[in-house]
C-alpha cells in the first residue's frame, strides 16, 4: 500500500511539474503575442520615439533662441537708425502706390 501511495504521489508530482512547464510555455507565448501586437499598434499609430522627440524639441528650442536674438538685433539696428518700427514700411502690409 505504501508503494502504491508513493507511486500515486510521484505521478501527481510529475503531472504538476508538467503542468507548470506547460503554463510557463503558454505564458511565454502569450507575452510574445501581446508584445508583437503592441509593437504593431504603436507602429500603425505613427508614434515617434523618445530620441526623435527630444531631437525635435532641441531644434525648436534653438530656433526660438535664434529668433529672439534676431529680434533683439533688429530692434537695436532700428534704434541705431532712429526708425520706429511701423506697419507702413516695405513688405509690412502698408499700401503701395
Amino acid at each position: 500500500m505504501t508503494q502504491t501511495n508513493n507511486r500515486f504521489f510521484d505521478e501527481i508530482g510529475r503531472l504538476m511539474n508538467d503542468a507548470a512547464g506547460a503554463a510557463q510555455g503558454v505564458k511565454r507565448e502569450v507575452d510574445t503575442v501581446v508584445r508583437n501586437q503592441a509593437e504593431k499598434i504603436l507602429r500603425d499609430l505613427d508614434i515617434v520615439k523618445r530620441e526623435e522627440f527630444e531631437a525635435v524639441k532641441d531644434m525648436a528650442r534653438l530656433a526660438r533662441e535664434e529668433n529672439e536674438a534676431l529680434k533683439a538685433r533688429i530692434a537695436a539696428l532700428e534704434a541705431k537708425l532712429g526708425a520706429a518700427p511701423d506697419a507702413s514700411g516695405p513688405n509690412m502690409g502698408g499700401s503701395a502706390i
